[in-house]
């Protein structure tokens, strides 16, 4: 990023491109424009020669692209790539002279944003995002560009971003594409900056449902505020390295005279990142702090359900005491009226007048002795 800040991206010149370095073209041959369908399975996307701001070819292969450009000297070339082969990539490296790191870094994806020069060509990695509603959840892409000074060349690895869009927007505007490979490099940021406001609005309406699930107890809301944690996170790694690279671009404005529209329009996108950047790390906030209210709720819920559960202990204590002391009662009675009830000839006061009198007598006092002592300890 260094490099960068020395040597910032060169500038939106009015004049369309460099000083030709290639045959003049035959005119006849570049006002052919195809429009036939590419096969399927092919990794061209949509392969475009411009010049003036306005469509005069569409190859249909890397090869008739690289032969169309050869003869115009001053348009400009746009190839887009969807999962291209080891093979495709080394014909764009050895035709525009892409250096082998980016290559690299184009063919195995899953790269971070950032954006780097090799010579006079630009190689810059955006991450895509958007939101699913159907499952709440954010699906992130990622797309290569490469600018040159007369070649565009964008590999994309996932559906996100619709490059598709951004072609159908600078070829409906003329001026814009006729500012140079840079402009075509603004619109595809704009494109995957603007795609960022509904994740941003998806995400804030999950965290509100969030935080209306925490207040209500739901035992399942901490593995939902966990999971959107992690799309927080990686919503953060693709949005913030993006204001560096702004800025890297806006560094050269007034170095190399960038066109006045076009730095506004930057502005604009680099404003809009900004914004982006400081609502994700609001939301990166909020839900450490909704974990953590979260977390107060549920030891205190536990807290709650322990002091029931002690209550309800002693509660059932106090129960096993009342019976154990009944119990403990009415079993002294028993016991004499057994051994009463045994009938042998030889049992003292067996014929006694008063055996009867003194056997329910006795009964009654253990059962009102031991009735006091339980009072007295608070069983009964």
């Amino acid at each position: 990023m260094s490099d960068l800040r020395i040597r910032p991206l060169r500038a939106f010149s009015r004049t369309p491109f460099r000083a030709p370095r290639r045959p003049a073209p035959e005119p006849a041959e570049l006002q052919i424009r195809d429009t036939a369908p590419k096969p399927k399975g092919h990794s061209v996307v949509d392969s475009a020669i411009y010049c003036d701001g306005r469509r005069v070819a569409s190859p249909e292969s890397l090869a008739e692209t690289y032969r169309v450009l050869h003869k115009a000297p001053q348009s400009l070339a746009w190839i887009g790539l969807y999962r291209p082969d080891r093979r495709e990539l080394a014909s764009l490296a050895q035709e525009f002279d892409l250096h082998e790191l980016a290559i690299e870094d184009a063919n195995e994806a899953h790269q971070r944003p950032k954006l780097e020069r090799y010579g006079d060509t630009l190689f810059v990695v955006l991450k895509a995002a958007r939101y699913r509603d159907a499952t709440e959840e954010v699906e992130f892409g990622e797309v290569h560009v490469f600018v040159g000074p007369d070649f565009v060349v964008t590999v994309r690895h996932a559906e996100a971003p619709n490059l598709a869009a951004v072609r159908r927007r600078v070829e409906r505007d003329p001026e814009l594409l006729n500012r140079g490979t840079e402009a075509v490099l603004y619109a595809i940021m704009d494109k995957v900056v603007d795609g960022y406001a509904p994740v941003v609005a998806g995400l804030e309406n999950d965290i509100d449902e969030i935080e209306t699930e925490v207040f209500r107890g739901d035992p399942k809301v901490s593995r939902r505020i966990y999971e959107l944690s992690r799309e927080v996170i990686e919503f953060q790694r693709a949005t913030r390295p993006l204001v560096g690279m702004l800025e890297a671009l806006r560094g050269g404005f007034e170095k190399y005279g960038v066109d006045e529209e076009l730095q506004r329009s930057l502005r604009d996108v680099a404003d809009h990142v900004t914004e982006v950047v400081e609502k994700v790390d609001g939301f990166r906030e909020l839900l450490r702090d909704i974990l953590t209210v979260n977390a107060t709720l549920v030891a205190q819920q536990q807290n709650e359900e322990m002091k029931s559960l002690a209550i309800a202990s002693s509660e059932q204590n106090e129960e096993v005491k009342r019976i154990s002391a009944w119990a403990a009662i009415l079993f002294a009675p028993t016991l004499i009226g057994t051994v009463y009830g045994m009938n042998f000839d030889n049992m003292p006061e067996l014929h006694w007048q008063y055996g009867y009198p003194f056997a329910i007598a006795l009964m009654a006092l253990v059962c009102g002795g031991l009735h006091q002592i339980f009072k007295r300890r608070g069983w009964l």
